[in-house]
């Protein structure tokens, strides 16, 4: 207020520091609170900044995965459970769940953002609105969102809006579920691409910079850590906010520089690292098809396609002849006298284990 007030007297040509002609409280503050602007401003910064930077990366990022996936629908791959082999699945179908998850990750923060497009505005001191005038708020919220194209209103009850920020919080927590779901699917991929000749090497990333000063020839993961570290930055702030958000005491949350230097850090970081993560790796990335078919081939797990024909005990029995005699399962079949060569081939075979059957 006093800085407002001594520009304006600047301009005026009068001598600052006079308050006059313009006094800081009487004409800058007119008599309004901090208690009710502040939490708006954090709303209306929270919301813009969600609209126009954070939502439009990630569904850059969604889309960069949706391409991949549709890419990759004819690659069959095996699926791994608790990092063990399990049964096939395509790498299209294994990207189509990033692309579902990112999609509910907006839902939530969309959701979330129907409470941060309530404004305290007009409450005041502590909430009942004193020295404000009738349809204020309404006019005020009115106003905001003609200008910002968001669309802000009034609170339904100033005391929740001033004495608690669990719009904020919820926010907060719709972040840290985005947060999740992106070092999932960081830490997936990273592993898909370990190696690249003793790990699993099922990916190819792009070749940014050189991943080592000692060992030539390296190429590390740097979007996929990157990634890590941004969203464990994220959860981080969300304990922050959580805590923040249940220290409000009475008429009056007083954590609010807390709270809104830990949110929009979190958007900011977030929407940063999808729009890298989708430029530098997910549209360079290629998938090793010869290094997942070699995988799928050697795989034991395809024997869960026998348990119809033979029964659990004596396929767990193909699976375990095959591992301990390092051989195939066609081959550990016909040793066992369970199939010949045609029958293994008819009844194993990826094409159709990566969707239901009716057989």
């Amino acid at each position: 207020n006093e800085v407002i007030a001594n520009r304006a007297i600047q301009l005026m040509g009068g001598k600052m520091g006079t308050k006059k002609p313009i006094h800081p409280n009487d004409h800058v503050n007119l008599l309004q609170s901090t208690n009710d602007t502040f939490p708006s401003a954090m709303h209306m910064a929270v919301a813009t900044q969600i609209q126009n930077h954070l939502i439009p990366s990630v569904r850059c990022l969604r889309d960069g995965l949706l391409e991949k996936s549709k890419e990759w629908k004819a690659i069959i791959k095996i699926g791994r459970t608790h990092l063990q082999d399990a049964t096939p699945l395509t790498l299209g179908q294994e990207f189509s769940g990033y692309v579902h998850m990112l999609d509910d990750g907006m839902a939530r923060i969309e959701n979330a953002l129907q409470g941060i497009y309530c404004l305290a505005l007009g409450g005041t001191a502590v909430g009942t609105g004193m020295n404000t005038y009738p349809k204020f708020s309404e006019q005020a919220c009115k106003k905001i969102a003609e200008l910002t194209g968001l669309p802000f209103t009034t609170t339904p009850n100033a005391f929740a809006a001033q004495g608690a920020h669990d719009a904020l919080v919820a926010m907060s927590g719709a972040l840290r579920g985005l947060a999740v779901s992106l070092l999932k699917i960081a830490n997936d991929i990273r592993l898909l691409a370990s190696g690249p000749r003793s790990g699993l090497g099922e990916l190819i990333l792009p070749e940014n910079e050189p991943g080592s000063s000692f060992m030539p020839g390296k190429v590390n993961p740097t979007q996929c850590e990157a990634m890590a570290m941004v969203a464990t930055q994220v959860m981080g702030n969300d304990a922050a906010v959580g805590i923040a958000g249940a220290g409000g005491m009475l008429e009056m949350n007083v954590y609010k520089p807390l709270m809104i230097n830990s949110l929009l850090q979190s958007i900011r970081i977030l929407g940063d690292s999808c729009g890298n993560f989708d430029q530098y790796l997910v549209r360079g990335m290629q998938a090793n098809e010869r290094k997942i078919q070699t995988h799928l081939d050697n795989s034991l797990m395809l024997v869960t396609a026998l348990s119809p024909a033979l029964g659990y005990r004596k396929a767990t029995a193909v699976a375990q002849y095959a591992h301990e005699h390092n051989t195939t399962l066609k081959a550990a079949c016909q040793a066992l006298g369970y199939l010949d060569e045609a029958q293994f081939d008819h009844l194993v075979d990826p094409k159709k284990m990566i969707g239901p059957s009716d057989s």
